[in-house]
């Protein structure tokens, strides 16, 4: 009778975990969250945050442990249309950030011209990556020019900022130029944390003062392409 009530139980769960939501995204639970997050209800407040037609390329979401979390020292990632993030989560913000940041990364695939296509927002990145090496190179962080002018993320020049530097020291020297550390380590993340800003923090003063060229890109894409 036990096992009878436990495997019962067991179903029950599933079934509460994994489901479609109102747009028809299939979430799919792999390990369980903390009872601390309420699943259903943070991915219905992406949906309600996010228009449809940037949830447009998302068709899964799935919860759990991947193997290329640790092969590259992630939490989240996008592939063919599905969402994978960790179960390993400590709030409900904590996952919210990293639906919407991998969400940033599926619409590039749609909407990849419009975003990088006249190059206003690589200008932008630029120029800022060359403030943040006379910056380090100021305070005796040296590295090769190449980590500064590649757009691509380069996983040598990410350890440089986390492990030679420090995340914590960096966020105090690049503070006003970057939304966070990580926006720095390339392009696609420059674009990535600029959107989760914009949908994290409703007020975009922030955003509009540090990047304001993406935050102008990130408005077209949220407003403009709805009309």
């Amino acid at each position: 009778m036990l096992s009878y009530l436990k495997e019962r139980h067991q179903k029950m769960q599933n079934s509460i975990q994994n489901f479609y939501t109102s747009s028809g995204i299939q979430v799919y639970v792999k390990e369980r969250l903390p009872e601390t997050v309420d699943l259903e209800k943070v991915v219905a407040q992406v949906e309600k945050m996010i228009p449809d037609h940037l949830l447009s390329e998302v068709e899964m979401i799935m919860i759990g442990s991947f193997k290329e979390f640790e092969e590259r020292n992630i939490n989240a990632f996008y592939s063919d249309g599905c969402l994978y993030v960790s179960n390993e989560q400590s709030s409900e913000v904590d996952i919210l950030d990293d639906l919407i940041h991998e969400i940033s990364h599926s619409i590039e695939e749609a909407y990849g011209y419009d975003i990088y296509g006249d190059k206003k927002i690589e200008n932008e990145f630029i120029k800022k990556r060359a403030q943040l090496r006379q910056i380090l190179w100021a305070h005796g962080y040296k590295a090769p020019l190449s980590f500064f002018t590649d757009t691509e993320y380069d996983l040598e020049f990410d350890n440089f900022l986390l492990n030679k530097v420090g995340y914590d020291k960096l966020a105090l020297l690049m503070q006003g130029m970057f939304i966070s550390p990580y926006a720095a380590t390339s392009l696609r993340e420059y674009f990535a944390t600029g959107f989760t800003e914009f949908y994290i923090n409703s007020d975009h003063k922030i955003l509009k003062s540090i990047s304001p060229v993406l935050y102008k890109k990130i408005y077209g894409l949220q407003y403009e392409k709805n009309t």
